[in-house]
């Protein structure tokens, strides 16, 4: 199987170095992501917008042989649920690490503050609690200086999406801060960050109990929720 690792905001593709390993050895041909602007702090990141790095997964999915796993995390999940929304017929399976699948229209968060066109990792201090759990000092200074800034359009864009066959594609929600049984309470009540999950035929959701940055804090267990996923496809 062909596994494309999608990472969240601040982060390139190295930051799946300790996961991508687990899954090469189990058979599986790995490609981890650096999207458009994330190449170093020196990289012009002026003009990316969302609809840039959609389309370096989408060409990420067409360069693969097979059919495709989707892997993003945090706000790598939209850019992989909109991945799938362009390529129904190659991607099987979307997993969504720590995130759920983002609606059209809405944002990936436009709550960051902006600085000169582009969104600098923020202090510590100004992250929630549960973000945090298991990124201890040694992890947060490694976090910290491979971090670049993130295009600030790309948090900012409305998500566009136009194909309904995405709601055929199975999806594994890993929720880590939060709990599967969490999520389907806000199913229930149709809070409305979760309309795009509740609409998924075929969605599962696994629990992985740390902070928001499971590659970093526990990277084999992360492996091996992917790799569950991936032989359930």
């Amino acid at each position: 199987m062909d596994i494309i690792l999608i990472p969240g905001f601040w982060l390139d593709g190295s930051s799946w170095s300790e996961v991508a390993p687990v899954l090469e050895k189990a058979g599986h041909r790995v490609q981890a992501l650096t999207l458009p602007g994330l190449e170093s702090v020196g990289t012009d990141r002026g003009g990316i917008q969302l609809r840039d790095h959609v389309e370096a997964a989408i060409a990420a999915v067409d360069g693969a042989d097979g059919p495709v796993v989707l892997v993003g995390h945090s706000g790598g999940s939209a850019i992989a649920h909109a991945a799938a929304d362009a390529r129904p017929d190659r991607v099987v399976r979307v997993v969504h690490v720590d995130a759920v699948p983002l609606a059209v229209g809405e944002a990936i968060n436009n709550g960051l503050r902006v600085v000169d066109g582009e969104i600098p990792l923020p202090d510590w201090s100004e992250f929630p609690a549960e973000d945090l759990r298991d990124l201890d000092d040694g992890l947060r200074e490694a976090f910290r200086a491979a971090a670049v800034p993130q295009p600030a359009a790309v948090a900012y864009d409305p998500q566009v999406l136009t194909d309904e066959r995405r709601y055929d594609i199975p999806a594994t929600i890993i929720a880590c801060e939060f709990t599967g049984d969490e999520l389907r309470e806000w199913i229930a009540q149709k809070d409305p960050d979760t309309t795009e999950v509740a609409a998924l035929r075929d969605a599962e959701y696994i629990d992985l109990p740390t902070g928001h940055w499971p590659q970093f804090t526990k990277p084999g267990e992360l492996a091996d929720v992917i790799l569950d996923a991936v032989d359930r496809t």
